[in-house]
C-alpha cells in the first residue's frame, strides 16, 4: 500500500480499532484491574530485594540474596545503562497490561500483512486471527509475559525479512533491525529460537527459487542485508545477551560441572538440559488435532462445567450439597493428554485451520512451501518424545536445540503460519482473475479435508479412551465412580467441541461459497467472516481467561501477604536465611520476606539444584548450617506453620581450624556428607593450588561480624590473632563477586562446593565484597554504540525512503 495520505488515514484508523479491540476484550483494565498471574507473582517474589534496595537507593542491583542463597538478577529485571530499545518497547506498550500485548500480537501482524501488500482489510481479519489464537491468550492469563512479548515481535520481524528478500533492501534492513532489537529485549531467547528455524526454511525456499530464476545476486544481496540489520539488532541489547549467557553456564541450562548422580551412578555427559526434561511437554500425534478442535483432548486440566457436567449430577446424587459440587465441578481434571500440566489448547481456530488448508489449494508463489514446511516442521518437533527420531537428532546435533524445554512450545511457529496461509488463501480467492471453477475447486478440497477430519474424529469417539495422567490420584481420593464421571464429562466436551467445529466450518464455507456465487460481495464477506472468527477464538479464549482472573492493582503489586510467621521472622534483624521445605525450589513466596535457599526459575543456579538433590532432600543439616537458615518453617499438630530455630546454624561467617583439598567437583559435594561444615571446609585443589597451607590455629575469640549487608555489597569486620581461614555462607559466583582486606583486593576461593573462602591475615581487617559484573560494563559499550548507528542509520534511511517516494509523486 503506498504511503499516500488516504493510507496513513486508514492506518490511523486500524490503529485505533486494534486498541480498542484490546481494551474491550481485557475491560477490566478500564477500571484499574490486571489479571493475577502466577508465573509474575512469582517473579516479583524473586526480584522483591532488587526492586525495594532500588526504590530505596536509586541504584541498580546486580545480585540478589533473597532467591537460591543468592543469584545474579540478570533474569529478574535488571535494567543495563543504555538500554534505549526497552524504552522504545515501554513507548509502544502504552496500553494497561494485559491489553499491551494484545494489541502488540495485532500491530505486530498488521505490520506483517503490509510487508506482504495484504489488503488492509484482510489484514485486520489476519491480525484479529493472529492475536485471539487461544495459546497467545491463555500464556497472558498464566503469566508467560515474556513469550507473549517475544511472540508479538516475530511477525514484526519476519515482515523485515520479506521485503529485504523482496528486494526492498532498506526497508527490509530498516524493520529487521529495529524488530531484532525489540524482539531480543523481549528476553525470551527461546520463542526466538524456535522463529529462526522458520526464518531457515524461508531462506532456503527464496535461494530455490534465486537459483530458478537465476536472481543469486539478488539473494545474496537480501542475505547480506539480513545479517547486517540482525547484528545491529543484537548489538543494540549486548549487556543483556551477555549477562544471560554469562549466567546460563552457571546455572542448570549449562554444562554439568558433576560426573554422578545422587544416587553415585555416572552422570550422562550433557551441555544442555536432559532430553527427558526436554520433552516432558510433548503434545501427542492426536492430540494436534486440537487446533482444529479446542476440546479434542479435554481442553485444561482446571475445566468449569457447572451444572451440565455428569460430574455434578452425580456428586448431588450423593448428597452432596450444591455449593460443594460447583465447587468441584469448577476445575475439573477434564485434559486427558500425556502432558503434566495444560491451561488450555493451543487452538488456532477450526475457521483458521479451514482457511489455511484452503490455501494450500490456491497460492502458486513460493509463500506457499516455506509456510507449509513452518507448519509441518512444528508440528513434528512439538510431538517431542513421541516422535522421537527427528527430537532425539535435534537434541543431539542441532546447535542451542537442547538448551530448552517444553518441545510443544515449537507450535508458535505454525500459530504464525497457518494465519498467514489463511489470509494469503483469502487473498487469492478474492482476486478476479483466478477462475471461479478453481476456486470452487479449492472450496471443495478444503472442504472435504476439513469435515472429513471431523466426522473421522466423531467416528473414531469410541476408539479413545479419556484416561488422563493424573487419573490414579483422583480414583484413589475419590473413587472410581466419580472418576467415571468425569471421563463421562470428557467424552461430552470431545463431541460437542467437534459439532462446534462443524458448524463453524459450514457457516464459514456457505461465506465462500455464496462470494464465489457472487451472492455477496468481498466487503460482505470479510465481515461475515470476521464475525465467524471472532465468535469461535474469544468464545473459546473466554474459557481460560476472562473476568474473574482480574484482581486489583494492590493484589498484583503485593502478591503475598505477611503471615504470623513472617512477621516473627522479621522481628531478627540479623543477616540469616529462611528455608520452607513446602516450596524446596519451586516458590519464591519466601524470597518476597526473607532471605530463602530456595526460589523459583526456569534456569535455577546449577549448585544450589545440586545441593538439594544431593543433600537438603536427604535431610543434611550441615548443608543448612553452612548455608546460614538460621529458620526452617515446620508445621505443628494443627496444621499452623511456625519458624523453628536452627541452634545450630554457622552464621554469615566463620572461620576453620581445618582445609581439606578435594580434586573435583564430585568430591567436594560428595565431601559434604559427613562434613563438620563449622571446622573444616574442602577446598577444590583444581581451582586454588595457591593455597599451601591446610591447618590452622583457631583464636577463641576469633570472629567476623557482618557491618553492611546490601545485595551487591558486603563488609565485615575480622578479629583473629592468628591468620586463619574465613568461609562465608555466600555462593560463589566466579563472575563479579570481588573482594578486598582493608582495600588490597584479596583472592576468593571456591569452598565447601558452593560457598566463598577467604585467606585473612593475622589482627583487625575490614573485608568487603562487592559485585561489579565486568560483562554490564563491557555489553554497555557495544549497546551504547549499537544504539547509536541504528538511530543513525534509522533516520537516513527514512530520508532516502521519503525522498524516493517523493521523487515518484512528482513523476
Amino acid at each position: 500500500m503506498k504511503l499516500t495520505t488516504k493510507a496513513v488515514f486508514t492506518h490511523l484508523a486500524v490503529l485505533l480499532f486494534f486498541i480498542a479491540a484490546s481494551v474491550i476484550y481485557f475491560y477490566p483494565v478500564i477500571q484499574g484491574k490486571g489479571i493475577f498471574q502466577s508465573d509474575i507473582a512469582q517473579y516479583k517474589g524473586m526480584a522483591q530485594e532488587r526492586e525495594i534496595y532500588k526504590e530505596s537507593t536509586g541504584e541498580e542491583s546486580y545480585w540478589t540474596n533473597s532467591a537460591f542463597g543468592g543469584m545474579p538478577t540478570y533474569q529478574l529485571g535488571a535494567n543495563y545503562p543504555h538500554d534505549y530499545v526497552k524504552k522504545l518497547d515501554r513507548l509502544i506498550r502504552f496500553l494497561p497490561r494485559p491489553a499491551d500485548y494484545l494489541f502488540l500480537y495485532f500491530i505486530g501482524f498488521y505490520i506483517l500483512m503490509l510487508c506482504l501488500k495484504v489488503d488492509y482489510r484482510l489484514a485486520i481479519l489476519g491480525s484479529l486471527a493472529f492475536g485471539f489464537s487461544t495459546y497467545y491468550i491463555i500464556i497472558l492469563g498464566v503469566g508467560h509475559n515474556a513469550k507473549a512479548h517475544a511472540i508479538a515481535y516475530l511477525p514484526m520481524l519476519l515482515g523485515g525479512i520479506l521485503l529485504a528478500f523482496r528486494r526492498k533492501y532498506i526497508a527490509g534492513f530498516l524493520l529487521t533491525a529495529v524488530a531484532m532489537a525489540l524482539e531480543v529485549s523481549a528476553n525470551h531467547y527461546q520463542m526466538t529460537y524456535y522463529f529462526m528455524l522458520l526464518v531457515l526454511l524461508v531462506g532456503l525456499v527464496y535461494f530455490i527459487y534465486a537459483i530458478k530464476n537465476k536472481k543469486l545476486m539478488a539473494y545474496a544481496k537480501a542475505i547480506g542485508v539480513l545479517v547486517l540489520a540482525v547484528i545491529l539488532g543484537i548489538a543494540t541489547n549486548t549487556t543483556s545477551l551477555l549477562a544471560t549467557k554469562e549466567y546460563a553456564e552457571w546455572s542448570t541450562r549449562g554444562k554439568s560441572e558433576l560426573s554422578i548422580n545422587p544416587d553415585g551412578s555416572a552422570k550422562e555427559a550433557a551441555t544442555g538440559l536432559d532430553k527427558e526434561y526436554i520433552t516432558q511437554y510433548s503434545y501427542g500425534i492426536a492430540e494436534s488435532l486440537n487446533l482444529l478442535v479446542p476440546r479434542l483432548y479435554g481442553g485444561s486440566n482446571s475445566e468449569d462445567l457447572g451444572k451440565s457436567s455428569k460430574a455434578y449430577d452425580f456428586l448431588t446424587a450423593q448428597g452432596l450439597s450444591v455449593s460443594k459440587a460447583l465447587e468441584f465441578t469448577e476445575g475439573l481434571p477434564l485434559y486427558w493428554g500425556q502432558q503434566p500440566i495444560v491451561a488450555g489448547p493451543a487452538y488456532i481456530g477450526a475457521v483458521v485451520f479451514f482457511l489455511a488448508i484452503l490455501a494450500l489449494f490456491l497460492i502458486k508463489q513460493k509463500h506457499k512451501w516455506w509456510l507449509l514446511g513452518g507448519v509441518i516442521l512444528s508440528l513434528l518437533l512439538s510431538w517431542g518424545k513421541n516422535f522421537s527420531v527427528l527430537t532425539d537428532f535435534m537434541i543431539d546435533y542441532f546447535p542451542l536445540y537442547n538448551k530448552f524445554r517444553a518441545v510443544s512450545s515449537i507450535q508458535i511457529v505454525l500459530e504464525l503460519c497457518m494465519p498467514i496461509l489463511a489470509v494469503l488463501g483469502l487473498k487469492s480467492l478474492f482476486k478476479k482473475n483466478i477462475e471461479k471453477k478453481a476456486k470452487l475447486n479449492a472450496l471443495r478440497n478444503a472442504v472435504f479435508i476439513c469435515f472429513g477430519l471431523l466426522i473421522g474424529l466423531f467416528l473414531l469417539k469410541g476408539t479413545f479412551s479419556f484416561e488422563g495422567l493424573s487419573d490414579g490420584t483422583y480414583r484413589q481420593y475419590f473413587g472410581e465412580e466419580l472418576m467415571q464421571m468425569i471421563q463421562r464429562d470428557r467424552e461430552t466436551v470431545f463431541t460437542q467441541d467437534v459439532f462446534r467445529s462443524f458448524f463453524l466450518l459450514l457457516a464459514s464455507a456457505t461465506v465462500l461459497f455464496l462470494f464465489i456465487r457472487e451472492k455477496l460481495n468481498q466487503n460482505v464477506a470479510i465481515v461475515g467472516l470476521g464475525l465467524i472468527i471472532l465468535i469461535d477464538l474469544v468464545g473459546v479464549d473466554k474459557r481460560y481467561v476472562n473476568q474473574d482472573d482480574f484482581v486489583s492493582q494492590r493484589q498484583i503489586n503485593r502478591p503475598f501477604t505477611a503471615s504470623e510467621l513472617d512477621k516473627a521472622i522479621q522481628q531478627d534483624k540479623s543477616v540469616f536465611r529462611v528455608f520452607d521445605p513446602q516450596e524446596g525450589l519451586n516458590g519464591a513466596r519466601t524470597s518476597y520476606f526473607h532471605k530463602s535457599i530456595g526460589g523459583y526459575h526456569a534456569a535455577k543456579p546449577q549448585k544450589m539444584q545440586n545441593l538439594f538433590d544431593f543433600h537438603l532432600y536427604a535431610n543434611n543439616v550441615e548443608v543448612l548450617n553452612m548455608l546460614n537458615v538460621k529458620y526452617i518453617v515446620q508445621q505443628d499438630e494443627e496444621g499452623r506453620s511456625y519458624p523453628a530455630l536452627n541452634p545450630d546454624v554457622n552464621g554469615p561467617a566463620w572461620f576453620v581450624d581445618t582445609i581439606e583439598p578435594v580434586a573435583s567437583a564430585d568430591e567436594a559435594i560428595l565431601g559434604l556428607k559427613d562434613l563438620n561444615t563449622r571446622k573444616k571446609a574442602l577446598v577444590e585443589s583444581t581451582d586454588n593450588k595457591q593455597l599451601v597451607k591446610t591447618n590452622f590455629a583457631l583464636d577463641s575469640t576469633a570472629q567476623i561480624v557482618v557491618k553492611d549487608y546490601r545485595p551487591n555489597f558486603i563488609s565485615y569486620q575480622s578479629e583473629n590473632k592468628n591468620e586463619g581461614f574465613a568461609v562465608f555462607s555466600e555462593m560463589f559466583y566466579a563472575n563479579g563477586w570481588k573482594a578486598s582486606i582493608d582495600g588490597k583486593p584479596a583472592s576468593i576461593y571456591k569452598v565447601n562446593y558452593a560457598l566463598r573462602g577467604l585467606l585473612i591475615p593475622p589482627g583487625n581487617h575490614k573485608i568487603v565484597f562487592e559485585f561489579e559484573p565486568d560483562v554490564v560494563q563491557l555489553g554497555s559499550t557495544i549497546s551504547l554504540i549499537g544504539n547509536i548507528v541504528l538511530a543513525l542509520l534509522l533516520v537516513s534511511g527514512l530520508f532516502l525512503l521519503f525522498n524516493r517516494k517523493k521523487d515518484k509523486i512528482q513523476e
